[in-house]
């Protein structure tokens, strides 16, 4: 049987797990008082977020979800009831926006578009950050052909090229069969040294295509970038070209 004594240092080992996995994950500011302070409920919470989710996600879909909201998890719904009340009190944009990105988060896409469709008015009919989540959420309920008006209308903006809406511009054209636009939209997003995400979605996308060799020169010049980068740049991509290894694995002979 286990004592009292042995439950006490099954936590603090959780804990000392938790807290070496978040550090050298460069997350540890984020989530130390989380596991410090509920050991228990914490631990638990960072394992299922962090490590558990990280191995389940599949790899041929786009990362578009946010990961886990701690105050959602341990009050559900409690954000979002607020962000409710903040809106009925007061109907601004930022309150709707708020509002509609924490429903996108939550999973509650229809109620995201509805919000976001009716920010868009007035002064606020091109705004875009409500355009590039309307994407997100389009593209979450397989809309595809509702994706390419919206990215039409911010593709020359700058910061359009490395969001995540550009990646989810060029998946939209591949599903809806334009297949040689789609590859010039990843091609846009190719970088040496950057684009890790895109270019691990190219890589995939070439393989979709059969196009095994370039696929997997995509994939070896990712790895072999990896070990010129800064601790920064490779903990948060470290995902991707985790993937990626994976993937040469996959390409047939």
């Amino acid at each position: 049987m286990f004592s009292y004594g042995s439950y006490y240092y099954i936590i603090v080992g959780l804990q000392i797990f938790c807290g070496i996995h978040s550090y050298r994950r460069g997350t540890l500011n984020r989530w130390i008082f989380l596991i410090i302070f509920l050991p228990v409920i914490g631990s638990i919470i960072y394992l299922y977020s962090e490590v558990l989710s990280n191995r389940n996600r599949s790899s041929f879909k786009v990362m578009n979800k946010p990961g886990i909201d701690v105050g959602a998890v341990l009050n559900p719904g409690g954000r979002i009831k607020k962000l409710e009340e903040e809106l009925r009190f007061t109907d601004t944009f930022a309150n709707r926006i708020k509002l509609a990105d924490a429903y996108l988060a939550a999973g509650s896409t229809d109620k995201a578009i509805d919000l976001y469709k009716a920010s868009l008015t007035g002064a606020f009919a091109e705004n875009e950050h409500v355009m590039m989540q309307l994407i997100v959420a389009y593209f979450a309920q397989q809309r595809y052909d509702e994706v390419i008006p919206l990215a039409k209308k911010l593709y020359k903006l700058p910061q359009f090229t490395r969001s995540k809406a550009h990646l989810l511009y060029a998946l939209s054209l591949e599903n809806l069969g334009n297949i040689e636009q789609a590859e010039t939209e990843f091609k846009a997003m190719k970088g040496r040294y950057s684009y890790f995400e895109q270019r691990y979605q190219y890589g995939l996308f070439l393989m979709r295509q059969e196009k095994y060799d370039d696929a997997s020169k995509i994939f070896t010049d990712m790895l072999d970038e990896e070990p010129h980068l800064g601790n920064i740049e490779k903990r948060s991509n470290r995902e991707w070209f985790a993937k990626a290894k994976d993937e040469l694995r996959n390409i047939p002979a």
